[in-house]
């Protein structure tokens, strides 16, 4: 292999790999929301929208 493809090959994994940390720390920083709302009992829209009994 040449060096430039060397170089190519470390500068994809570390774009892939700093992706991959940086998605785990983001992740264990913001956790996913599990207190969600209850579909059922939300507020009607006021237009007669969409997902408005008729």
């Amino acid at each position: 292999m040449s060096t430039t493809a060397i170089i190519m090959l470390v500068v994809a994994a570390l774009i892939v790999w700093g992706g991959l940390i940086g998605s785990v720390l983001f992740i264990r920083r913001y956790p996913e929301v599990t207190t969600l709302p209850d579909p059922d009992e939300s507020e009607q829209l006021v237009d007669g929208g969409p997902g408005t009994p008729d």
